[in-house]
């Protein structure tokens, strides 16, 4: 990864979901950008999970000694209000108030047991539905409202949080997973219009089919979109989308808010 010049230098940066996959990527732009980074996860074993990494801890090592940047590691669930006070509070306690929040927590309900399709409201067992619903749409309203009093008090602050391309058509697979991010693309619209007096800026990145340990090791990917170059009709690469990290969280970012961001090389082309 090529040096971003520390162009965030002082700045705390908490990032979800971060033991692997884009989490980890996003953790990694920032602490190549001169932020103190706090990866959050729900396992300590996570990372390990699609042979990404080993644990959490250690993740949050490798980061600080390939970027030479102060890191932590910190467990906990989302969707229960009290360990998400005590995660940000933790973070504030060792680097510092949060200056950046890249909510990416979401997505998968068991990543050992596989990742259950509850496609059909009716059919599906209500314990998956609300599994999905909770991971991603209320672990971001948890999340976001712990971080943005203190954002507001001081007066700046980016918050990103992590949608999905699947929230903007209609589809007869992941369902509920599509309803949830399309929640969460709301929110952020909201959420964004409440902040703009206080210098706060709120943005959704939402990412197409990339390949990440546990996209390519849960389904069969044909062989022609794992190019890397030549086309646009390919999975994206981690960095591709990681690095929209840079600027959401940066300078070039500073008079946007309210954005979401389509990451999936055109894949959907519409007015959102």
């Amino acid at each position: 990864m090529a040096d971003l010049g520390h162009v965030l230098a002082g700045k705390t940066a908490l990032v979800t979901g971060a033991g692997r996959g884009l989490g980890r990527a996003f953790a990694e732009r920032l602490a190549a950008s001169g932020c103190a980074v706090a990866l959050h996860g729900m396992r300590e074993h996570g990372p390990a999970e699609y042979g990404e990494g080993t644990t959490l801890t250690d993740t949050a090592v490798e980061v600080a000694e390939q970027f030479s940047a102060s890191t932590i590691s910190v467990l906990g669930d989302l969707t229960i209000r009290a360990d998400v006070e005590r995660v940000v509070a933790t973070v504030s306690e060792k680097l510092g108030p949060v200056d950046i929040l890249v909510h990416n927590a979401g997505g998968d309900i068991a990543a050992t047991g596989g990742k259950p399709d509850p496609n059909d409201a009716i059919l599906v067992k209500e314990v998956d539905v609300r599994a999905v619903l909770e991971r991603n749409l209320l672990s971001t309203i948890l999340v976001c409202q712990a971080v943005a009093t203190g954002m507001q008090e001081r007066r700046l602050g980016r918050i990103i949080t992590i949608g999905s391309i699947a929230a903007f058509r209609g589809t007869g697979h992941h369902a509920i997973y599509a309803t949830s991010k399309a929640g969460v693309v709301a929110y952020t619209r909201c959420l964004a219009e409440q902040l703009r007096d206080y210098n706060v800026n709120v943005n959704c990145l939402a990412p197409g089919d990339t390949r990440t340990g546990r996209f390519l090791g849960t389904r069969e990917v044909a062989q022609e979109r794992l190019v890397t170059a030549g086309t646009l009709n390919r999975i994206a690469i981690v960095d591709e989308v990681a690095r929209v990290v840079d600027f959401f969280a940066g300078p070039l970012g500073d008079f946007v808010t309210g954005q979401v961001l389509r990451v999936d090389g055109g894949s959907q082309i519409w007015t959102a």
